[in-house]
């Protein structure tokens, strides 16, 4: 479902910058994106036994970060999978056969969570909106006011094709409201914008480190409520001794527990560095860096001549931007264009929007300043081969306009 198609054309595999083993210099896609040192440094370190105990001190330490991170009371879950397994995991373990489940889609994700849903439920009902727009609370509350029997609503914070975000603090009081419980995907944001996991009261969030924390895919980072607890526990139909089973994995960093199976060791190790250097600079800072990218990308790509995907600027994510390509330019072209002239890796949209949307994330290490006028260089200069009129100075112009001026970098530095 997260995965990002190789459809790089054939003319430029083998080309210095797209080799396999070297990579691109620049990976500005969202999702897995670059590593700090200190990451990498952490995947590199000896392997350790998972039944060694620094290897549990570590997974314990890991949790306590996770947690603080969250903003919650309760422990977290380290999920053995990439993030979708996460997803999946929630609906097959908190997903009842008499439950109603009302699942929100504004993108290709939250579609995909509506079919995992109809594997359990005893009913799905959907309220969708085109891909370039959000989910109307209001729209949420009439759904339940006409659906009563509605016992989990899901929702995606940032579905990272149309890169547009959904309002899931008014959601989540709607929700909550109603007395059902919220299933949150907040994989493309969480540290990278505000995601009020405490005050949503959502049932279950899914997070993952690949994205703006920058780590590697491998885990899914799961908030569950004592309320989805409970839920799990009276599902008789929730998977026990499963890669798929989220009840499995709780609590097993007490001392008297055991993992369930082998944990992913170095993932972990990159996970405990990822959240260590979050937490550091401190959660408000990275998502002021997030936010300010965001704002010199969507810039700079609107000097280029590229509008917008989302309808309403107003939505759009400070992690991911999705921008309309020119007709008549080919997508994977222009993509292998940038990837193999510049080094720069870029994504094209997911099948329902494959070839009309390209986007640029800025998440974790891509969030800093230089990363959009690297994005809206190699951009525009592949547009120009291409044969689009593209004024790239005019792009990396609009960029260095939207940083702060010097007053304001010398007044937030002292």
């Amino acid at each position: 479902m997260r995965a990002d198609r190789c459809d790089l054309p054939d003319e430029v595999v083998g080309h210095p910058g797209t080799s396999a083993v070297t990579g691109p210099v620049f990976t500005l896609a969202p999702g897995p994106v670059g590593a700090t040192a200190p990451t990498l440094a952490a995947m590199a370190a000896p392997l350790l036994h998972h039944l060694d105990p620094a290897f549990r001190r570590l997974y314990a330490e890991t949790l306590a970060l996770l947690q603080e991170a969250f903003g919650t009371q309760s422990a977290p879950v380290l999920l053995p999978g990439e993030a979708v397994v996460g997803l999946e995991a929630t609906a097959a373990s908190l997903i009842r056969q008499d439950d109603v489940v009302l699942c929100l889609i504004s993108g290709p994700y939250g579609a995909a969570f509506a079919a995992l849903a109809r594997r359990y439920a005893a009913d799905v009902v959907e309220v969708g909106v085109p891909y370039d727009a959000v989910v109307p609370p209001q729209d949420v509350a009439a759904a339940l006011d006409r659906r009563p029997d509605v016992t989990i609503v899901s929702a995606v914070h940032c579905d990272t094709p149309a890169g547009t975000v959904n309002d899931i603090d008014q959601i989540a009081r709607v929700v909550a409201d109603h007395g059902a419980l919220l299933v949150v995907d907040a994989v493309a944001t969480f540290a990278g914008s505000p995601c009020d996991v405490a005050g949503w009261r959502a049932g279950v969030v899914v997070a993952a480190p690949q994205k703006c924390l920058g780590g590697p895919p491998g885990l899914a980072l799961l908030h569950v409520s004592d309320d989805a607890w409970r839920h799990m526990a009276g599902n008789s139909r929730a998977p026990r001794s499963s890669v798929l089973s989220v009840l499995d994995w709780r609590d097993v960093a007490e001392p008297t527990r055991s993992f369930p199976y082998t944990p992913p060791v170095p993932e972990i190790a990159a996970l405990h560095a990822c959240l260590r250097q979050y937490l550091a600079e401190g959660p408000a800072a990275v998502w002021a860096r997030h936010s300010a990218a965001a704002r010199a990308v969507r810039a700079g790509t609107g000097a280029l001549g590229l509008p917008l995907w989302a309808a309403d600027p107003a939505t759009c994510s400070d992690t991911v931007t999705a921008v309309r390509v020119p007709a008549g330019i080919d997508m994977a072209r222009l993509r292998a264009l940038a990837r193999g002239q510049a080094g720069v890796m870029l994504s094209g949209g997911q099948p329902e929007l494959g070839g009309q949307v390209l986007q640029i994330a800025h998440m974790g290490p891509s969030a800093y300043p230089l990363s959009p006028v690297i994005a809206v260089t190699a951009l525009g200069q592949a547009l120009r081969w291409l044969g689009a009129d593209a004024d790239v100075g005019g792009g990396v112009e609009a960029v260095l306009a939207s940083w702060p001026a010097l007053d304001q970098i010398e007044s937030s530095s002292t």
